[in-house]
């Protein structure tokens, strides 16, 4: 057996050019089985903190996605889905993250933060649904995280938290589209300028999540949206994934429009059968 057979970051069935060492550096695990892919964030000993090497190794993985996977599921080893970006970016020295990004020119800084999206923009890919299942903290790039997924299923003891404000900072993951697409307008600006805790059931009553289960539960619940999720026809669900996410920014002629071509497409595809 070679040595990437047995690496424990990467399944030794998926894109051969998946960087194994890279995995390593973000603390990032991936596997696949069938046609879903788990990516976990896997620096329990920290709750999950994300490290610039965490996104990207995130953005890696999304440029490599295998085109038969159907499922991604995105989960935090231990009792926590992450606890946001780890304390070594806020060290004063202007080797640390923040410094770095304070000290360089706008353009440069303007690439690197561009750079990090990267790591969450990948899972609103239509050729996919993204399910974040959360325990524990999801707090800052944890929250940002797991509103980059389709779909968001938690367990009771989940605690959502835009932590960024309290350090005169701004969510600047892609977070504030997507928590206001979920919240509406009002809620996400009191959640993000308050910094307050959100929890695992107040996220399903408020529209974030879609369910909350106890703790012990909540890998089945996943499991189960999975099957339900492939049991489906993959091509329609790639279309209405796509007509869902663009309903949230077409006009009401465009939505018709795009609407009507899915569906043209999907019905010729049926008769060529």
């Amino acid at each position: 057996m070679t040595a990437k057979a047995t690496h424990p970051n990467i399944n030794p069935n998926i894109n051969p050019s998946m960087k194994a060492d890279l995995l390593d550096r973000g603390h990032v695990a991936f596997r696949v089985e069938g046609p879903v892919a788990t990516v976990t964030l896997n620096r329990p000993q920290v709750r999950n903190a994300q490290l610039p090497e965490t996104w990207e190794a995130l953005a890696h993985i999304g440029s490599h996605i295998p085109s038969e996977i159907r499922v991604v599921i995105v989960s935090g080893e231990g009792r926590s889905f992450s606890a946001g970006l780890d304390r070594s970016a806020f060290d004063r020295s202007p080797a640390a993250l923040l410094g770095r990004i304070a000290n360089a020119p706008v353009p440069v800084a303007d690439d690197a933060i561009a750079g990090f999206q990267k790591a969450f923009t990948w899972l609103s890919d239509p050729g996919f649904v993204s399910i974040a299942a959360v325990s524990g903290h999801a707090v800052g790039a944890g929250f940002q995280l797991a509103l980059a997924c389709d779909l968001i299923v938690v367990a009771q003891d989940a605690q959502f938290r835009m932590a960024e404000v309290g350090l005169g900072l701004v969510p600047d993951l892609g977070g504030t589209a997507r928590l206001v697409r979920s919240v509406g307008y009002q809620r996400a600006l009191e959640i993000c300028a308050t910094g307050r805790h959100v929890s695992g059931d107040e996220a399903v009553r408020i529209g974030l999540a879609l369910a909350c289960v106890p703790v012990e539960e909540l890998d089945g619940a996943v499991a189960d949206l999975t099957a339900a999720l492939i049991e489906s026809p993959p091509q329609a669900v790639r279309a209405i994934t796509a007509l869902l996410a663009g309903a949230l920014v077409n006009s009401a002629a465009d939505q018709l429009a795009a609407e009507r071509s899915a569906q043209i497409g999907l019905i010729r595809a049926m008769a060529r059968s």
